[in-house]
């Protein structure tokens, strides 16, 4: 397949917009109705999404695979605090304090966001309610929220105001973070709208760091959040297994794992 923005056809992106906006399980019959075509329609279009393993089919439904990226951003703060606290300090000490950074609305990003509470004289500029709120009035930081139509379960804005706000700035680095990863496409995201920042981020950053844990490796979503080739360095938990690993050797990203005993680097 080759690059191209969706990682998934137009009515397949519809079709799994349309399940998040329904809790991530549907009816065949009422996504039928919802989206205006036939039974039959929805269950070709089922058929080819299970098959990539984006989600799982049942007797006269389907669920999305990947859940958890539909839990509230609050929620995902208080999963895997350790892990995501330990990369979130491993990532502030990779931004030079005077820098302007961009945070996405991922958990593993807001904790970022306060690692980055010693830094001084930033210019943040963020999508994300819990980063705006973690360095707001803190050691000379400006902070800059984007305006975009507000989301609740990222607890973030999203739309062209934010994609038009954010290119407003110089950004020497962003974080970012995924739900998925695969060899072919790389970096996924399940939300159009956040998708569609991430991309205009990443081509406009100086440095892009990928925050993530490794369960992400191997699980599927629609989008692509950026081109590998945008990606500076990927932080995460433990080194994935051996082929996603080489791929991220061939697309010259760096892999931090953290923590690590003596460098806290492989690559």
């Amino acid at each position: 397949m080759p690059h191209t923005e969706n990682h998934a056809t137009h009515r397949e992106v519809e079709l799994l917009e349309t399940l998040r906006a329904q809790g991530g399980s549907a009816r065949t019959s009422h996504l039928a109705d919802v989206l205006s075509v036939s039974e039959e329609t929805i269950r070709r279009t089922v058929k080819v999404l299970a098959k990539t393993g984006m989600v799982k089919r049942v007797h006269g439904g389907v669920y999305l695979s990947n859940t958890e990226a539909l839990d509230p951003v609050g929620s995902r703060l208080k999963i895997r605090t350790k892990a995501k606290g330990q990369i979130a300090a491993v990532a502030a000490s990779m931004i030079p304090s005077g820098s302007c950074v961009f945070l996405d609305v991922g958990s593993t990003t807001a904790h970022v966001a306060t690692g980055l509470r010693s830094h001084r004289d930033l210019t943040v500029v963020t999508n994300g309610i819990h980063a705006a709120q973690a360095l707001v009035d803190n050691n000379d930081n400006q902070v800059f929220l984007a305006g975009g139509a507000l989301y609740q379960v990222e607890d973030g804005t999203f739309g062209p105001e934010t994609i038009k706000f954010v290119e407003r700035f110089n950004i020497d680095v962003a974080v970012i973070s995924i739900d998925g990863f695969d060899c072919e496409t790389g970096f996924l995201l399940s939300s159009a709208a956040e998708a569609a920042l991430a991309r205009a981020v990443t081509q406009r950053a100086r440095r892009v760091l990928v925050v993530t844990d490794v369960t992400k490796f191997g699980q599927s979503a629609p989008l692509i959040a950026c081109k590998p080739r945008d990606v500076t360095a990927v932080l995460i938990d433990k080194l994935p297994d051996r082929i996603f690993h080489q791929k991220l050797i061939e697309w010259e990203i760096e892999v931090v794992v953290v923590p690590d005993s003596k460098t806290g680097k492989t690559r």
